[in-house]
């Protein structure tokens, strides 16, 4: 008869690897996730439009001549300035497709996780709660900064190539700083407006619609109170409204709302707070100890 061995514990002698980032495969994971996702790459090609439109704003700027049937009583709007850039950023219809990726791409990420009870698999892994969130948050700012931030020094660049010469810069040399300054306050704000509302419901349906409501009822709410009142300073209850008074400030333009820009900043400061503090609770699990 042979001899029956009993298998116990093993000892585990091995060192554990502690990882810079252990929050990038929480991040990679979640962008080939959501270009897996039906037209979602169609919607992505489109949010790219208005970026495009301003290319060949900058091109035709340095051939007027070329394009006067196409240019009668505009060529101010193809002066490239800071106001330019300002336009772009705060551009009604690119805000817009900010929303809708948000909507199509990203309201599941937290909600997904809430839903099928992954958050007790993500911390049975060495991953802390800052990392689970610094990794979803990560997906977010990826997308943002492809319509903001990439754009945006391209077509500083472009500019720079199409006039061949260094003009712009030498008159606004802080320009690619209000780039980058308004892109990283576009990428916070929308990272915590989608993943506050994600942690809000287990269902990825009801976030999207709460995503796009809620930007769009704060827009009809401003409208709706500053008609009745009169008053500028409705303009803060609106999302939009108070990405374009910052946004212009950022670039060194007059804002379009009559009231102080600081009020602006200070409305997205506070939403990105409450985000935080509703992240920290709703994100729960067992993390592990080492």
């Amino acid at each position: 008869m042979a001899t029956i061995r009993e298998q116990g514990y093993s000892h585990w002698d091995g060192r554990l690897i502690e990882r810079k980032r252990p929050w990038w495969p929480v991040t990679t994971m979640g962008i080939r996730l959501i270009f897996r996702k039906k037209n979602f790459r169609l919607l992505f090609a489109m949010s790219f439009v208005p970026a495009v439109v301003y290319l060949v704003g900058i091109y035709v700027s340095e051939r007027v001549e070329d394009f006067k049937f196409m240019v009668r009583g505009s060529a101010q709007l193809l002066k490239i300035d800071p106001g330019f850039f300002k336009s772009y950023f705060t551009l009604d219809p690119l805000l817009f497709m900010m929303v809708m990726l948000m909507v199509f791409a990203c309201a599941g990420l937290v909600a997904d996780d809430l839903r099928h009870n992954a958050l007790q698999l993500y911390f049975a892994r060495p991953l802390r709660k800052m990392d689970y969130i610094l990794g979803k948050a990560a997906v977010i700012a990826f997308f943002i900064l492809l319509l903001t931030l990439i754009p945006g020094l391209v077509l500083f660049i472009f500019k720079l190539v199409f006039a061949g010469s260094f003009a712009l810069f030498r008159s606004y040399p802080w320009l690619p700083l209000s780039v980058i300054g308004d892109s990283l306050l576009l990428t916070v704000f929308f990272v915590s407006y989608t993943l506050l509302l994600s942690a809000l419901s287990r269902n990825r349906r009801y976030v999207m619609v709460m995503i796009f409501a809620v930007y769009l009822g704060t827009d009809i709410a401003f409208g709706i109170m500053s008609g009745i009142f009169k008053s500028p300073y409705f303009a803060l209850l609106s999302i939009k409204a108070n990405l374009q008074q910052t946004g212009a400030v950022l670039f060194g333009q007059r804002p379009p709302h009559a009231f102080p820009a600081v009020l602006s900043f200070g409305v997205i400061l506070a939403f990105c707070l409450v985000a935080a503090w509703v992240l920290l609770r709703r994100v729960r699990g067992v993390e592990v100890i080492k």
